[in-house]
């Protein structure tokens, strides 16, 4: 791709860095920011440096919050002894749109992957079990996608916690195996909430 400007095709450059973003959709967003009030381009910026610098990572819960504890740990009508374990944020953002969800969250930042070099060491694992060591659990429910991965980290934690008296239970089988948690629609995600099964310590082929 030839470009008339270096300025043009090193912002090109980095726009092709995010994920998903080719080099012609970098380009087309590139180009269309160039066509705006020099201010909207100034809110841009500012909103992303105010986002790295600012966010934080809730430390109950590990979402993504503005505060140190998440608007969803400290609310009082959600029932903190009922966890949703899920991979990511984008997770409990799906399953939040549903309005089904009355508990709180467990991001584990990820799910364990050998081959990816991801084990339990890399994952918020440890958290999750002092949670259940200190009582603070009365059932967990496990939400990862419905892959070898996601199956794996289930019975990962559940074997570290089996000894303890919580129920476990995992989200029913409305989400397809092999489906990402995040795709699936809320009608979908909601009903497999609210009709999960008990989780009987297995890992599915």
């Amino acid at each position: 791709m030839d470009f008339s400007s270096k300025l043009l095709e090193n912002a090109v450059s980095e726009i092709s860095r995010l994920p998903g973003i080719g080099k012609r959709t970098a380009l087309r967003l590139a180009l269309y920011l160039l066509k705006q009030p020099s201010e909207q381009t100034k809110y841009l910026t500012e909103a992303l440096n105010l986002l790295k610098k600012e966010v934080k990572i809730c430390k109950k819960c590990h979402n993504i919050s503005d505060s140190e504890i998440c608007n969803i740990c400290v609310n009082p009508q959600r029932n903190s002894s009922l966890v949703c374990v899920v991979e990511d944020v984008r997770d409990v953002m799906a399953i939040e749109n549903t309005a089904q969800f009355k508990g709180v969250y467990h991001v584990l930042g990820g799910k364990i992957s050998p081959i990816e070099g991801v084990g339990p060491q890399n994952l918020h694992i440890d958290t999750l079990v002092n949670k259940v060591k200190n009582g603070e659990v009365k059932e967990l429910i496990f939400a990862l996608s419905s892959t070898m991965e996601g199956d794996t980290t289930n019975f990962y934690i559940y074997k570290q916690i089996e000894d303890y008296d919580i129920a476990t239970s995992t989200i029913a089988r409305g989400i397809s195996v092999g489906d990402e948690l995040q795709f699936a629609d809320e009608v979908t995600l909601g009903r497999s909430i609210l009709n999960r099964i008990p989780f009987d310590g297995t890992v599915k082929g």
